[in-house]
């Protein structure tokens, strides 16, 4: 309750009937922006894993997964997905797909650790990519391009919504911004990364942070990430500039994975070695898998954003203390 932002005098433009039906114009559209943009097919995903195969997402290694055990496998135990960032790579493979293409898949993840405020639920639904790609591919330049590409989506999404909305208007610049995670901590040296974001992202409206998961110069990190699936040097969030809760709002986190080399590298910094003998983590470490380039963007995420709500659960069903769905409704805030 601590982080809830109530926006003063905050009235949601569209009801809740008419909020059920552009969200899904919001999805409709924009995955097929997206995987035009990108050259994705779409496919099947799981939402549990065996845990003993490596895929599931660590998060920041510290986040407890729901798990249960399966009566007709002798109990054995599975988990439910926290993303799927290594289910894709591995999927890539079996799918045979060749470089300049790749997949896209709903992803509906249980995150029980989430500390619940206007943009965070303990159900996260994203639209989760993965892209095969060259080795020679492996550079800031196709990061880039990646993500301008996928900016245009957005932008284009933006558009769409504010033909179909007339009092729902979201602007957004032309261009994306792109700085690294240490000039960003040069530049505000005395702010904690949060604060960062929020100054980058007012002066900009849209901003992509590079380069996140290693420790700065402060010996610090940016934020968190998992050593086994982005490239720590090769990564970043897309961020925007959310005018109605007046802070930095991320809307994806990807980046060009690991390669053999990354991967041990980062094993070693993040002290997570006892993942090596993993099937994807040998996979990755002997050459096994694709080279590529993925993330996730948030569903709810982008429809709370161009449909200008203040709280995520304003337009995804989850649970939320009570508390904060009276506080909330006090404040005109209608939960689902």
């Amino acid at each position: 309750m601590s982080q809830l932002i109530l926006p003063k005098d905050y009235k949601s433009v569209l009801n809740s009937l008419e909020t059920q039906r552009a969200i899904k114009k919001v999805k409709d559209y924009f995955q097929d922006e997206l995987a035009y943009g990108l050259h994705l097919r779409r496919v099947s995903a799981p939402l549990f894993v065996r845990p003993e195969t490596g895929l599931n997402d660590n998060l920041n290694g510290v986040e407890r997964r729901v798990s249960f055990t399966l009566k007709d496998m002798d109990e054995a135990q599975v988990e439910v997905v926290q993303s799927l960032a290594k289910w894709k790579r591995n999927a890539l493979g079996k799918y045979g797909i060749k470089p300049g293409n790749g997949i896209y898949t709903d992803m509906n993840a249980i995150r029980r650790d989430e500390e619940l405020d206007n943009l965070h639920s303990i159900y996260v639904d994203q639209w989760d990519w993965e892209k095969v790609m060259n080795k020679e591919d492996r550079t800031t330049e196709y990061l880039h391009e990646t993500v301008e590409t996928i900016y245009n989506a957005v932008k284009n999404l933006g558009d769409y919504v504010n033909r179909l909305y007339h009092d729902v208007q979201t602007e957004l610049p032309n261009e994306i911004y792109f700085i690294t995670s240490q000039e960003l901590e040069d530049l505000y040296p005395d702010k904690t990364p949060k604060e960062r974001e929020d100054l980058i992202c007012r002066d900009h409206g849209a901003v992509f942070i590079e380069k996140i998961g290693g420790p700065l110069k402060s010996g610090e990190k940016h934020d968190g990430r998992s050593p086994d699936y982005d490239d720590w040097e090769l990564n970043g969030d897309i961020i925007l500039w959310n005018d109605v809760l007046d802070r930095a709002f991320e809307i994806s986190s990807m980046g060009i994975r690991v390669d053999a080399e990354a991967m041990d590298r980062q094993l070693k910094i993040a002290d997570a070695e006892d993942r090596r003998s993993k099937p994807f983590h040998q996979a990755v470490l002997n050459n096994e898998l694709p080279y590529s380039i993925g993330g996730g963007i948030g569903q709810s995420r982008l429809c709370m954003f161009f449909l200008r709500k203040a709280h995520i659960g304003e337009v995804q069903a989850s649970v939320w203390p009570d508390d904060m769905i009276v506080e909330c409704r006090k404040h005109g805030i209608f939960l689902l």
